[in-house]
């Protein structure tokens, strides 16, 4: 669908389409009507090219534990499902540093950041905003590993309302122990 409305030639600030242009009519001197076609902003463009090559995955209610993450549709083995034009830097902070931080958002950043030789990196984001990889669930039979860069890549193919998983004690090098859970 086109975005196609009447804009006079001063105010040509029309929105763009999905098909990355803008038709807009624009009045000239001769007070005739003609179509004007305009490139798409680059943020909505960027944010289209996301949405159409990007988005596979949704939280869900896990059979695994509480919250999950879900393949939207069929992922290919090798893509990086999880891919977001939010930044996924993270700062690190000593307990101390965040000694005065609600003893209850302390407890919260222990259990979905992580938490390393006393310090914990905390999303550059904050905790109100949601990188949905903090609900991905732990598997021996992970459908998810980082790559040398640390992308999260599948290493098979997934299909449309799988779970997506990571083995916890490969990713983060650790031993996890869930018996209190």
């Amino acid at each position: 669908m086109q975005d196609q409305r009447y804009v006079p030639d001063s105010r040509q600030n029309a929105l763009p389409t999905l098909n990355k242009v803008s038709r807009i009519f624009t009045l000239d001197l001769s007070r005739k009507l003609k179509l004007t076609t305009l490139p798409m902003s680059s943020l909505k463009d960027k944010l289209y090219d996301h949405l159409r090559d990007d988005v596979y995955c949704k939280l869900g209610v896990s059979g695994i534990h509480g919250i999950g993450v879900f393949a939207l549709r069929d992922i290919p083995k090798g893509t990086a499902p999880l891919r977001s034009m939010v930044s996924n830097k993270e700062i690190k902070f000593s307990r101390i540093e965040l000694k005065k931080v609600p003893s209850t958002v302390r407890k919260h950043l222990s259990r979905f950041c992580l938490v390393e030789k006393g310090r914990v990196f905390a999303p550059e984001i904050g905790l109100n905003a949601v990188n949905v990889s903090i609900y991905l669930n732990h598997s021996k039979k992970p459908n998810l590993r980082f790559d040398d860069k640390d992308v999260l890549r599948t290493v098979r193919d997934i299909e449309r309302g799988e779970e997506l998983t990571i083995d916890y004690d490969v990713s983060f090098d650790d031993d996890h122990d869930f018996s209190d859970n």
